[in-house]
């Protein structure tokens, strides 16, 4: 019987010249232990920036 998996992660990654504030929401898809990266054309303000 074959095996397979699913997996989603949401993690927030910031730019490469981060200086805080934005950072952009991206999507980790993970088929049967293969990952995949993809941006959900999303940002997120870091409270700690304020």
């Amino acid at each position: 019987m074959l095996e397979k998996s699913l997996g989603l992660m949401f993690f927030l990654k910031h730019p490469r010249n981060y200086d805080g504030g934005l950072m952009y929401i991206y999507l980790k898809v993970t088929v049967d232990g293969v990952p995949k990266d993809f941006s959900i054309k999303r940002s997120w303000l870091n409270k700690n920036d304020w």
